[in-house]
Parts: C-alpha cells; structure tokens; sequence
C-alpha cells in the first residue's frame, strides 16, 4: 500500500468514524425520545450504509476496531495497517463525540453528564441486563456484524452492493441490542460519548471494549469455516471420496 493510500484509507477511517457517533449516536442524544428505539437503529444503519458507498472503496469503512480486528484476524489487512486504522477510529470517535457534546449544549436543559448515548448493562441498561447477559449480547451482535462485513468486502474494501447488507445488520444489531445495552459493538463509538459523559459510563467501557473485540475474532474464526481458502477449497475438492482401492 503506497503512502498515499495509507493516508487516503487512515483519512476515512477517521472522517467516517467521526460522522457515525456524530450523526448516530446524535440520534440517541437529540432525537431518542422523539424517534425511539426504532428511528436509533434505523439511523444507525442508514448512516453505516452511506459510509460504505462513500468510504467502502477506499478503506472498507470499518469505522469499528473490532471489524478491524476481525479482517487482521482473516488476514485481509496486515498489523501496521491494522494499528493506523485502530487510531484513526478512535481519534475520530473522541472528535464526533467533542462535536456531539458542543451541539448538545446548546440545547436548553439537555442532560451529557451520566448517559449521552453510551452503553451499560445493570442499572445504566433499560432491561436490567447484568454483566454476563451484558457480555454476550456483544460478543455475539458483533460477531454476526463484523461476520457480515467479512462475507461482503473483496479483501478489504466494499465493493457493488456490498454496503446495502451491512447497513442493515447494524440497523438489526441496534434494534435488539438498544434495549440490552445500548447497542455498543463498536470500542470506538463505545469510547467516545463515555469520555463526554464521565461516571459509570466510563467504568463499564472496559466490556464495551473486550467483548466486541472477542466478537470480531470469533467473526473471523467461523468465517474460515464457512468461506475456507480458494486453495483449501480446491485442495478438498481433489481428495479422493468413497472406500474404493
């Protein structure tokens, strides 16, 4: 990858991390009593899906460390690569969140400290999730998101039609995590709205870091069985079959 292009795919991996939390987690912070649970998810997807067409072709809009961490583990990117998109979505997180923050605060009487958007389990989830549920709720509405990304890019980047099933996986992911936990599955969105709001948010962040990190890496685990290497595929298919001679 030239240098150029490293810094183009860094770019958008930044830029595209910075737009999510901005313009969905917005949703939950300006608009959520107005537009529900539904209208979060629904924005949710709808924004991952424009990303995909904007950014899909020039870094994979992962705008996610664990999808990230899912196409390292399938050998789709290498470490070096891996780790400037790790920083970029971050950084870019903590940038759409300060920006979320300065809005939110000229609304009159709009609570940040506490909630603004971020994720829980126990008290901080609206069903009273504890830990554990809390734990494997991510782990596997990530897994299934960061599976869906594996399953749809041509080694890295997004390509054709790619980004429509994407989009609506985070929109389905959002619809039955939110009430869980806030729907989380992504460290960086996770990270940035908790910064802002301080307390338990920030707390309980490390779940929302570790059990979609585990998510992508059990994506990529299952995608290797399911969608095995052209060579071991071809290497299957020339074994001998049946008990002749």
């Amino acid at each position: 990858m030239s240098t150029e292009t490293e810094l183009q795919s860094t770019a958008a991996e930044f830029l595209g991390t910075l737009v999510l939390v901005f313009f969905a987690v917005g949703a939950t912070v300006l608009s959520g009593e107005y537009i529900g649970t539904l209208g979060i998810a629904l924005t949710f997807g709808f924004t991952l899906l424009a990303l995909a067409y904007v950014f899909g072709p020039v870094s994979g809009a992962h705008v996610n460390p664990a999808v990230t961490l899912g196409m390292l583990a399938a050998k789709r990117l290498d470490v070096h690569t891996a780790v400037k998109y790790w920083i970029a979505q971050v950084a870019g997180a903590i940038a759409g969140a300060a920006l979320l923050f300065l809005l939110a605060k000229q609304v009159p009487g709009l609570k940040t400290s506490g909630s603004f958007g971020t994720n829980g389990f126990g008290d901080r989830s609206a069903v009273q999730i504890n830990l554990g549920g809390a734990f494997l709720a991510e782990l596997l509405l990530t897994a299934l998101l960061v599976y869906v990304y594996l399953c749809m890019t041509h080694k890295v980047t997004i390509a054709g039609f790619g980004g429509l099933p994407i989009g609506l996986t985070l929109a389905v992911v959002s619809l039955i995590g939110i009430p869980l936990t806030g729907a989380g599955v992504n460290p960086a969105r996770s990270l940035g709205p908790a910064i802002f709001a301080g307390g338990a948010a920030l707390t309980q962040f490390w779940l929302f870091l570790v059990a979609p990190l585990a998510g992508g890496l059990l994506a990529a685990a299952v995608y290797r069985v399911t969608h095995p290497p052209a060579g071991a595929e071809l290497h299957r298919n020339l074994q001998p079959s049946g008990s002749g001679r």
